[in-house]
């Protein structure tokens, strides 16, 4: 695992799906990348979705691996409810039992003449599925059902 955050794509791990592994120092952290890597998957440029529209998600868990999952599960369900595509402003996590996210996250409407679309993400899946912490940090991988 690399020192600094970060994502990448993984080729050949599931035909129909889109697959991604995720790190960070914490878990805050690997819920930000997570959800960045999300958006990737969903359009093209990230940076094109411009910060008009707030949204706060906050969960509680009883382990990190489900309050990543209900995370980008809710992102997804957002994106398909309110066609927002929302970035990560300020996330704060806190490890133990429970484990607990605050997110806030902006964005805007879908606008396919500025946001084309990659993939429309339907759901995150079980398949491949993990969220760990290890002795470098915190490590995610993730298979996107399309």
């Amino acid at each position: 695992m690399p020192d600094q955050p970060g994502h990448r794509f993984l080729e050949d791990v599931a035909i129909a799906d889109v697959a991604f592994q995720a790190w960070a120092p914490d878990l805050a952290g690997l819920c930000r990348e997570a959800a960045l890597a999300l958006l990737e998957v969903m359009i093209e440029d990230p940076l094109a979705v411009h910060p008009r529209v707030e949204r706060r998600i906050r969960l509680e868990r009883d382990s990190a691996e489900w309050l990543l999952y209900d995370f980008l599960e809710e992102l997804v369900f957002i994106k398909d409810t309110e066609r927002l595509l929302l970035r990560p402003v300020a996330l704060t996590a806190e490890e133990g039992a429970p484990f607990r996210l605050d997110a806030r996250m902006m964005g805007e409407a879908v606008d396919p003449r500025r946001h084309p679309v990659n993939a429309d993400v339907k759901a995150v899946t079980l398949h491949r599925y993990r969220c760990e912490r290890r002795p470098e940090g915190w490590f995610a991988e993730v298979v996107l059902d399309i």
